[in-house]
């Protein structure tokens, strides 16, 4: 639940965040949000661009949220896995947000480990570094040494962080809940957004909650040699405070230095690509930041070493199904295939155009006939799938879309460790074991065949007596006990109705068959004079039954 926001008390915010968003050129739309907050000034217009570009007023928006802060900071990052949101100008310019920001000072960092210890870190710690590794928006990290030699890094919670992003996250709510009433409210659901995007951030600031991702990703890896996940150190971990094993290496984008130490870049890059795989297709949960400061080349044996385990994706075995259909029906061209599966995955509105979104696949389809998967690109795909999702608002769920980010940014890193390489060719025997392994009966299925054949023993064991039951009730005429008022007039209603319709059938048929006889009766006169006549006659009884209708549908007086 967000907490409840109290304005007065948050004037100052909301006139900060006004007034960024009017400097950047958005006061247009904060105008739109004005009457329902009562703010009338929160948001003048000094110094906003005039007459700018749409991917220039893109530019902006990222500098806004920058400027605004760590809450802003990560909505700009949930919004960048959101193109149905956004248009593609602005998914682009998001994902260059910077989470860089200048360090605490050690003072308040030390005052932070002294909440959560109950003493001093130099009583902990047999050395820790004031100086921190990297510092971002929610924490930075310190390298320190145990007692006993071990070395460690440390990740220290912002002072005060948390009371700083409950006041945003209130305003947002807010603004949430104002912009609902507008016609941006018509087409989503904003409050259900930014509280979506709450527990996102809320989940961020718990380390014990990423302690618990490191500790999933390791025993989801343990039996690969070529991956390294660091130690957490439960016993000096707390919400705020991260204690996890020190690995050092050489970070994934440092080509020269990996020439230099002759690491073999094209086994770098498969061992990347394989991570990614078995996260996606065998484990269903995976590593959603996967810039190039998470990860390291260990020595020696090209170890590929993974940190940062805050932002994760999961991808459960439905929505592995549904991602494994729609690619099938992508490989057979079949724009129709894929609406009809984008539809049962809920991620098409009811009042979409259903013809013009299969044009536009069809025809992102079309470019990609004849193309070798060695030709393809991941990023450019989901490039291109972008417009077509903001266009038809197809709500295909977050996770999908923060894949879809992920596979790109290591497809790019891939491709920089080695120019010739081939995300699909590398995977493709991981991507046809797992496919079946998704499609074909496994222990899951045998454990919900067994549970059904419990329901249904349970089911044969009161059958007799139920059947019993109803046998009894049945005698005594109660198994049917219905009590309809005004019964009598119901039958007669009904009894006119059945003779009526008994008529009309009758004269119908007389009507049709006289009509076919008269060709027959052509030389035969009394026949002739007979048909004729029992057309007349019929004709005659089908006019008295409509007259006969049309009157009794009269109302009658007094009723």
């Amino acid at each position: 639940m967000l907490l409840p926001l109290n304005p007065v008390r948050h004037l100052r915010r909301y006139h900060q965040i006004g007034s960024t968003f009017a400097r950047h050129g958005f006061g247009f739309a904060w105008d739109q949000l004005q009457p329902t907050l009562r703010t009338r000034r929160l948001g003048r217009r000094e110094g906003v661009p005039a007459g700018l570009p749409g991917e220039a007023l893109a530019g902006h928006f990222r500098l806004a949220l920058e400027e605004l802060g760590p809450t802003f900071v990560k909505l700009g990052q949930v919004l960048s896995t959101r193109p149905d949101l956004l248009p593609p100008a602005y998914i682009e310019e998001l994902t260059r947000l910077q989470d860089d920001v200048p360090p605490a000072a050690w003072e308040a960092v030390r005052a932070v480990l002294i909440e959560e210890y109950g003493r001093p870190p130099e009583e902990v710690f047999a050395s820790i570094d004031p100086v921190p590794i990297a510092a971002a928006s929610l924490g930075q990290v310190h390298a320190a040494t145990f007692p006993h030699g071990t070395q460690v890094v440390v990740k220290v919670q912002r002072a005060n962080i948390r009371e700083t992003i409950e006041t945003d996250l209130a305003i947002l709510a807010e603004l949430a809940a104002g912009a609902q009433r507008t016609p941006l409210g018509r087409l989503y659901d904003l409050p259900a957004i930014v509280e979506d995007f709450a527990n996102t951030l809320r989940n961020e600031l718990n380390y014990h909650r990423e302690g618990r991702n490191a500790d999933r990703f390791r025993e989801n890896f343990k039996n690969a040699s070529f991956v390294h996940i660091p130690r957490i150190y439960w016993h000096y971990t707390t919400e705020r405070v991260l204690v996890l094993e020190r690995i050092s290496g050489i970070k994934i984008d440092n080509v020269r230095a990996m020439d230099a130490a002759g690491v073999d870049r094209k086994k770098v890059a498969l061992h990347s690509a394989r991570v990614i795989i078995q996260e996606v297709l065998e484990d269903g949960f995976f590593h959603a930041d996967p810039h190039a400061g998470n990860f390291v080349v260990m020595m020696p044996g090209e170890v590929f070493g993974a940190m940062d385990f805050g932002m994760v994706g999961y991808l459960d075995e439905k929505l592995r199904l549904d991602l494994l259909r729609l690619y099938a029906a992508a490989v057979d061209m079949d724009a129709t295939a894929v609406v009809d599966q984008l539809i049962r995955m809920d991620a098409v509105a009811e009042e979409v155009d259903r013809r013009g979104l299969s044009t536009d696949i069809g025809r992102l389809l079309d470019k990609y006939r004849g193309m070798t998967l060695k030709e393809i690109r991941a990023g450019a795909v989901v490039a291109d799938i972008m417009p077509v999702a903001f266009r038809h608002r197809l709500r295909l769920p977050t996770d999908l879309w923060l894949l879809g980010k992920t596979l790109s940014m290591m497809e790019g890193q891939g491709l920089r460790l080695d120019p010739d390489f081939d995300m699909f060719a590398a995977t493709e025997p991981i991507v046809r074991r797992m496919m079946w392994r998704l499609m074909l009966p496994d222990r899951s299925w045998g454990r919900e065949m067994a549970f059904m054949a419990a329901d249904w023993a349970e089911m044969a064991r009161l059958m007799p007596k139920a059947s019993a039951q109803v046998l009894r009730q049945a005698e005594r005429g109660e198994l049917f006990s219905l009590r309809i008022k005004n019964l009598d007039d119901l039958c007669c209603l009904l009894d006119r109705v059945a003779t009526r319709l008994a008529v009309s059938l009758l004269i119908t048929a007389l009507i049709l068959g006289t009509a076919l006889l008269m060709p027959m009766t052509t030389g035969n006169p009394l026949a002739r004079v007979l048909t004729i006549a029992g057309f007349v006659i019929s004709a005659l009884l089908g006019g008295w039954l409509a007259f006969s209708m049309l009157r009794s549908a009269r109302p009658r007086p007094g009723k």
